[in-house]
C-alpha cells in the first residue's frame, strides 16, 4: 500500500493551482491512496503477454467513401448570406480593430 501525506496532496494541488481546504486536503490524501493501489495492482497484471486494451469491445472506424465532389458555387453561397463585399461574408466588427 502506498502512502501520500497531506503535504503532497498540497503540493500538487498548489502546482495545478487548485485552492483546496485543509479537510479536502485530508479527504483527496485518502482517495488518491486508493487510486494509487489500484493502479499499482493493475501495473502488476499487466505482462507482456496481455494485450494493452482501451475498451472492453474491440472498435473500428467507420468511414464513408471520400468522393470528391465540385465546390459550391461563390455567387449561390454569397446569395443566401445576409451580407457580403468582394466574395466574403460580411460579418459585424467586434474588436475594435481598423481594418
Amino acid at each position: 500500500m502506498s502512502t501520500l501525506s497531506r503535504d503532497e496532496v498540497a503540493r500538487v494541488a498548489a502546482l495545478a493551482r487548485i485552492d483546496l481546504r485543509p479537510e479536502e486536503l485530508d479527504r483527496l490524501a485518502g482517495e488518491l491512496v486508493v487510486i494509487v493501489d489500484a493502479i499499482a495492482e493493475v501495473s502488476a497484471v499487466a505482462t507482456p503477454d496481455v494485450p494493452a486494451t482501451s475498451h472492453p469491445l474491440p472498435l473500428t472506424n467507420v468511414f464513408r467513401t471520400d468522393t470528391p465532389v465540385p465546390p459550391l458555387d461563390v455567387d449561390d453561397v454569397m446569395a443566401s448570406a445576409p451580407a457580403s463585399e468582394g466574395g466574403r461574408f460580411l460579418v459585424p466588427q467586434i474588436l475594435g480593430e481598423d481594418s
